[in-house]
């Protein structure tokens, strides 16, 4: 990496971790393009050559935020040797990343904000899809070693992640352990249902 490339990567560091800060101290809307320049120590315009404007910064850090969590993720799941143990273990990893970081709260605001460009709508649809793939994946991985029977992989795929985005929700107002236990209980109403078997 030449040195002019090397000094634009590093002011863009240098503005999202001043962002992430205040997103996370301040929230999503209270957080001002002049609050980051302030804490960057930066120009607006290199908030702008670098993310268009404080959405697409705030985009930028989700993505961020997915990145860790597919690596770290990645390197946990080696510790689960079924699909179903693989399942209740992204359950208890997602429960504790959602109640642990720093973006959380930012987060909710920024999704409830009803005022999007459609290049950030665009931008949240294909995270979406990314996670509903994930789910794909790991379900057709379960059909592959014969621990599920399911016809309809994409159905169920949305039907976990729609799961999943609403525990992340009412997780926010319980306490550790009980955020656990509400996840673990999806997943087991997620594999095994709720209706009682016929005698």
């Amino acid at each position: 990496m030449n040195k002019k490339k090397q000094q634009t990567e590093h002011t863009k560091k240098k503005i999202a971790d001043a962002a992430k800060a205040l997103f996370a101290q301040k929230g999503y809307k209270a957080t001002s393009i002049e609050n980051i320049v302030k804490a960057a120590g930066c120009s607006a315009g290199n908030i702008y050559y670098h993310f268009k404007n404080k959405e697409g910064l705030f985009l930028y850090l989700l993505e961020d935020w997915n990145r860790e969590w597919d690596e770290t993720w990645l390197a946990k799941e080696k510790l689960y040797p079924t699909t179903i143990e693989k399942l209740y273990g992204m359950a208890e990893f997602l429960a504790l990343d959602q109640l642990s970081h720093p973006l959380t709260k930012a987060a909710d605001e920024f999704f409830n904000n009803a005022e999007k460009t459609p290049e950030v709508e665009k931008r949240i649809n294909e995270m979406v899809e990314g996670y509903i793939a994930f789910n794909q994946q790991l379900l057709q991985r379960g059909i592959a070693n014969h621990e599920f029977e399911i016809t309809n992989v994409s159905g169920l795929a949305i039907i976990l992640d729609s799961l999943l985005l609403g525990l992340s929700q009412h997780s926010r107002r319980m306490e550790r352990e009980e955020a656990l236990a509400a996840y673990r209980l999806a997943m087991d109403v997620f594999l095994h249902g709720i209706v009682k078997p016929a005698q």
